[in-house]
């Protein structure tokens, strides 16, 4: 994180290691998808600009961080696509959705 010149290196790397192993345990398990991928999809814009600061390098190393800068547009582009689409039949959103519907359905 120094490396990159992150704002506070050893806290902005706890934050890091928290956002993405929960945030991403939170898709993988299809809990609180549409929130969870907005926040995920703005962290990853702002590691864009903070790591993958393409335009102080020059060379294969600029070219290297271009890539990666692009890279992180594209993740957060199909994190807001999943924002969109929400998740699928068999997540925790899609049980608990399934089951309030079909609680609702027994009712009326």
């Amino acid at each position: 994180m120094a490396t990159t010149g992150a704002p506070l290196p050893y806290l902005s790397s706890i934050i890091a290691i928290l956002v993405e192993l929960g945030f991403g345990l939170f898709i993988a398990l299809g809990a609180l998808t549409s929130p969870i991928a907005i926040l995920l999809a703005l962290y990853t814009l702002a590691t864009a600009f903070i790591g993958h600061h393409y335009w102080t390098f020059s060379g294969m190393e600029r070219y290297d961080m271009w890539i990666h800068f692009y890279k992180n547009f594209s993740i957060a582009g199909g994190l807001l696509a999943l924002a969109a689409t929400g998740p699928g039949h068999f997540s925790i959103d899609g049980i608990l959705t399934s089951t309030a519907q079909g609680t609702t359905a027994r009712k009326l």
